[in-house]
């Protein structure tokens, strides 16, 4: 994999492949992490060059790779876990991605537009400046706030989804959330695609 230049953390790191070799060794650490890569071998031959050698053909294995478990952080936040699990609080300026951690709660995170993202000067986005994930452990609860907009995109459970499909103002992305047909890149009367091509104005956690 070649990795894109001129790209940094939040925290200032560069973003290497060395950053990406320290990841892979926090994700070989949990049992998670080590279910997604499976059996390989990693090097870098090259500052901006990744390899993955695996010991057979996989052709799932890029979907594999771009999960969100196995996120990259920073090398600085990595080092102060000192083995142990990150902790997001401590350091919440430790991803390269287009939204930071600005508020945190029990039940409610709120992320907003990073400015100096790299992504922007390439016209990349983000489309929306916040997005606000929330705790609501009711699925009923949840899928009454879909109904009624008060969020956009909430993960609904069996009996959930079903009623999403029934009723003509939700749609159902095929990650097993209910979405609201308003959301930008589900147009109505049309499958829903995957959620990774969907821009969420707010999403339920629960």
């Amino acid at each position: 994999m070649r990795l894109r230049p001129g790209v940094r953390f939040q925290d200032g790191t560069p973003f290497n492949a060395s950053s990406v070799l320290a990841n892979v060794e926090r994700w070989r650490s949990v049992p998670s992490g080590r279910a997604q890569l499976g059996d390989l071998l990693v090097d870098a031959p090259r500052p901006d060059l990744v390899r993955f050698i695996l010991p057979a053909p996989d052709p799932d294995f890029p979907q594999r790779l771009a999960s969100p478990r196995l996120g990259i952080v920073s090398p600085r936040a990595i080092a102060a876990a000192a083995g142990g699990p990150l902790d997001a609080s401590r350091l919440p300026e430790s991803g390269t991605g287009p939204f930071e951690l600005r508020e945190r709660s029990r039940d409610r995170l709120l992320l907003a537009r990073n400015t100096s993202w790299w992504g922007t000067e390439r016209g990349l986005g983000p489309g929306v400046d916040q997005i606000e994930l929330r705790v609501v452990p009711d699925p009923q609860e949840r899928l009454a706030l879909l109904h009624d907009g008060s969020v956009r995109v909430a993960e609904l459970g069996a009996e959930g989804l079903r009623a999403a499909r029934q009723d003509p103002l939700l749609t159902v992305i095929p990650d097993g959330l209910g979405a609201e047909r308003s959301v930008r890149g589900i147009p109505a009367g049309e499958p829903a695609p995957s959620l990774n091509a969907v821009w969420l104005t707010g999403i339920d956690g629960g």
